[in-house]
């Protein structure tokens, strides 16, 4: 067996992450990328430390799991390896020595959320507080930017104190983060490469604030080759987009404007699972300069599997996922409910059942975010586990089949 290629920076090249939190849907993963996936790269490794945290993996695990499979399917060509949504030095250091190459840094916890509402007249000692974490509210005071091939940004003195008091301190924390990640990588003469992520955010990423957020953090020496803003809409995990689909596309099209000016750099598309109305218009909209991050598809489809080859295992998962699902929605942002999904026992067919909960929405959700739950909890996560490795055909063709969608959609927006 021929060893596959270890993980590299893919650059600018658009790109698609393909979370996996079981450790075994790569093969999966690439039968949609060799068919539907020619023009984008992927990134088969890919774990946040909060997913981590909840299915007691490693980070090598991660690195390990994909290379293993790649390197079994005989796949030679380039793919990246992502350590997600990482708010520390402690994130950083336990993420650095296992094999990953891209770096999500996530400072979200850093901005202030009430920003927005400030009044006017409250600004100026909002802003007082703020002295010494914040020091370049004067090089944009008074500027009007024009974006080639963009908007027109007016930078007046309200717009830019909001501004700072909502990202200041986020700012500060990721050019810190993304020195000791340098001095980190730069010990074991390793290339990198840094996503920004500020999608986890309650209000929208205004074009003022990216173009300040960019700026400030590439003149800070980020290495950054893709920002995740907090894009207008409803971006909920495993369902698709929220929203208006033409006034998206056209605040996507001024992002990516910004993006290619001060950069270039990509725009990433976090909560990317199942965004089918909206990726082709993503793709036009940054010109194939993309980066679109998935995290519980894969795992979704795993119970496609157990619904489609023991039945009575994916009842015993949904019923338990209904149990845990109040607590631990508490760190997603979804709009599921209970009530809304007919528990087990009130279905008797399975096809029905599988339906209910995996093509539609409040199912999903319910699934989704407990996955943590049942892959700890000692006889669900070891059956379920036994079910893909007893059918490896069917977990790949579900897999192939439902991120093939997503490339599919994606591709056709490159055209």
């Amino acid at each position: 067996m021929k060893e596959a290629k270890p993980p590299e920076p893919l650059g600018l090249a658009p790109t698609f992450g393909f979370g996996d939190r079981l450790g075994l849907a790569t093969t999966g993963h690439l039968e949609a990328l060799r068919a539907h996936g020619g023009k984008i790269l992927p990134i088969f490794a890919q774990q946040s430390m909060r997913e981590l945290s909840r299915t007691q993996r490693k980070p090598s695990d991660v690195v390990d799991d994909a290379f293993a499979a790649l390197s079994s399917a005989g796949y030679d060509g380039r793919w990246g390896a992502d350590a997600d949504h990482l708010k520390s030095q402690e994130d950083i250091n336990a993420t650095a020595g296992a094999g990953f190459v891209f770096f999500t840094l996530d400072p979200s916890e850093h901005v202030d959320p009430l920003a927005d509402s400030c009044p006017p007249d409250q600004l100026e000692a909002r802003y007082h507080d703020l002295q010494g974490d914040v020091n370049w509210t004067e090089e944009y005071v008074g500027r009007t930017i024009e974006v080639p091939e963009g908007p027109v940004i007016h930078f007046d003195r309200n717009t830019v104190l909001q501004a700072a008091i909502k990202y200041g301190r986020a700012i500060a924390h990721a050019i810190k983060l993304g020195a000791h990640l340098d001095r980190v990588m730069s010990k074991r003469s390793r290339a990198y490469e840094i996503e920004l992520s500020l999608d986890e955010t309650p209000t929208p990423t205004t074009l003022v604030e990216h173009f300040i957020i960019a700026e400030q953090c590439l003149a800070g020496r980020v290495k950054m080759v893709s920002l995740a803003p907090r894009f207008l809409g409803e971006f909920e995990p495993g369902v698709d987009f929220r929203g208006d689909v033409r006034q998206l596309a056209a605040s996507l099209t001024d992002h990516a404007a910004i993006a290619r000016y001060l950069g270039p750099y990509k725009l990433s598309l976090h909560s990317g699972s199942d965004k089918f109305t909206i990726y082709r218009k993503f793709a036009q909209a940054t010109r194939g300069m993309f980066h679109v991050k998935t995290s519980g598809a894969s795992y979704l489809e795993a119970l496609r599997v157990a619904a489609r080859c023991d039945r009575r295992l994916f009842r015993r998962i949904v019923e338990f996922s209904r149990q845990r699902f109040d607590k631990d929605r508490d760190t997603y942002n979804v709009s599921a409910r209970l009530q809304k999904a007919p528990t087990p026992a009130a279905i008797n067919d399975d096809a029905v059942l599988e339906r209910q909960y995996l093509d539609q929405n409040d199912g999903r959700q319910i699934l989704h975010v407990t996955f943590g739950s049942v892959l700890t909890e000692t006889d669900l996560g070891r059956a379920l586990r036994d079910v893909l490795v007893a059918h490896p055909d069917t977990h790949r063709e579900v897999l192939a089949q439902r991120f093939g969608r997503h490339l599919k959609e994606l591709c056709k927006g490159m055209a």
